[in-house]
């Protein structure tokens, strides 16, 4: 298994990264980083630079074909799934959800009322939605915002919106944050480092699902 971290997991929320690799670790899990890892190219083929984008999904597809590919990322997911040819691509919650049910992770649950975000690339574009709500699950309860699943609000940061529009991004981000604030929970949950960094620092604390388990899992590191 290759472990394709996505370039925000990589370079800006390195925690994501981290946490990721000590739950697999943790769990036996035999995989791989890229040393050169690149861009999946999400951003180029959302912003309309399909022909660059195709350069960089031919330089990939020599590197990850015949690999199953683990993404922290729900844009590098859809990608690398939808845009690329023949891939075996699974998403970190998918994941997480699968290493649960066979026990080689396993998590403490708290009375912690937590909320999730559904990422838009994770959610609409490819229908996932109860993995990363089991997981939750497994460790806190629960509680819904108003926008959900298929109508889950954007955070703001897709498309190019947070380079672009930096305010328009902060606006939607608002919006969203709102919304979580709304449901009295302690904290807010997302699959996606692109949306963490949009939404974090906007009234609620934000986590990936990842740190969200290494922080209020207790982790066994003899389980």
């Amino acid at each position: 298994m290759i472990y394709f971290r996505g370039c925000t997991a990589r370079e800006k929320e390195t925690s994501i990264k981290d946490a990721t690799e000590m739950l697999l670790d943790l769990a036996g899990v035999d995989y791989r980083v890229l040393d050169d890892e690149k861009c999946c190219g999400s951003v180029l083929l959302r912003t309309g630079f399909v022909d660059e984008a195709q350069k960089q999904i031919q330089k990939n597809s020599e590197v990850l074909s015949g690999e199953l590919i683990l993404t922290s990322c729900a844009g590098c997911y859809k990608t690398l799934k939808d845009d690329y040819e023949g891939l075996d691509v699974i998403h970190i919650s998918q994941f997480l959800n699968q290493l649960i049910d066979e026990g080689k992770l396993n998590f403490k649950k708290h009375d912690l009322k937590v909320t999730y975000h559904d990422s838009c690339h994770l959610g609409r574009h490819c229908d996932v939605f109860d993995e990363p709500r089991n997981v939750i699950s497994n460790v806190a309860n629960m509680v819904e915002m108003e926008n959900v699943r298929e109508n889950s609000i954007c955070c703001g940061a897709g498309g190019g919106v947070k380079s672009a529009y930096p305010e328009i991004a902060s606006q939607m981000a608002d919006s969203r944050i709102k919304q979580a604030i709304d449901t009295d929970a302690d904290l807010l949950v997302t699959p996606c480092p692109f949306c963490k960094l949009n939404l974090k620092d906007h009234g609620i604390d934000v986590f990936d699902l990842t740190e969200f388990l290494v922080r209020y899992g207790d982790i066994n590191e003899e389980q």
